[in-house]
């Protein structure tokens, strides 16, 4: 599929309310285990989604379309969630991820972006340089990949409990 900035925001505009729907109100064994040593949790997941929307895209948007001559991205601090989840609850970071994307989808809708500005680049100092069409395409598979890792991790954790239909499930294997 070719970028197309109205198609991408109808999955990130959406990934709030997945979000809801998959973790609000469930039993805590759901979204604080994990796959093991290393790995992240539902709730770290949503966690480093929080700081994704704080430190990455909108940033990265917001830098390439600039007057500034230093076009390139700050890192991304990948333990962050760690800290700055500490002390919240799921209804907690749900609430606060879906305040942080609708102010951000507002932003980023305010900018009334050009086919010129899609062009724009920025630099990446782990892939160098990037359009902006490319962070937001970005944008909206990450989102969709921690999706993915948030119902692997929750799949896993009846690994055991499907028996002998493991070897229908792809994600247990």
């Amino acid at each position: 599929m070719k970028f197309d900035f109205e198609k991408s925001l109808q999955i990130v505009e959406r990934t709030p309310g997945a979000l809801f729907n998959l973790l609000d109100g469930i039993d805590e064994e759901w979204t604080y285990k994990n796959e093991g040593p290393g790995t992240w949790s539902p709730f770290d997941v949503l966690g480093h989604l929080i700081v994704c929307e704080k430190t990455n895209f909108i940033s990265r948007i917001e830098l390439i379309l600039s007057g500034t001559g230093n076009k390139v991205f700050s890192p991304i601090d990948m333990q962050a969630q760690f800290r700055e989840s500490e002390g919240k609850s799921m209804q907690m970071l749900l609430n606060e991820f879906a305040a942080l994307r609708k102010s951000n989808i507002t932003k980023l809708r305010s900018l009334h972006l050009t086919e010129e500005d899609f062009n724009r680049q920025g630099i990446s100092a782990k892939v160098g340089s990037a359009t902006l069409s490319e962070v937001l395409a970005t944008w909206v598979v990450h989102d969709l990949s921690h999706l993915s890792q948030i119902t692997r991790v929750m799949g896993k954790q009846y690994t055991r409990e499907v028996g002998p239909f493991i070897q229908f499930i792809r994600m247990l294997k």
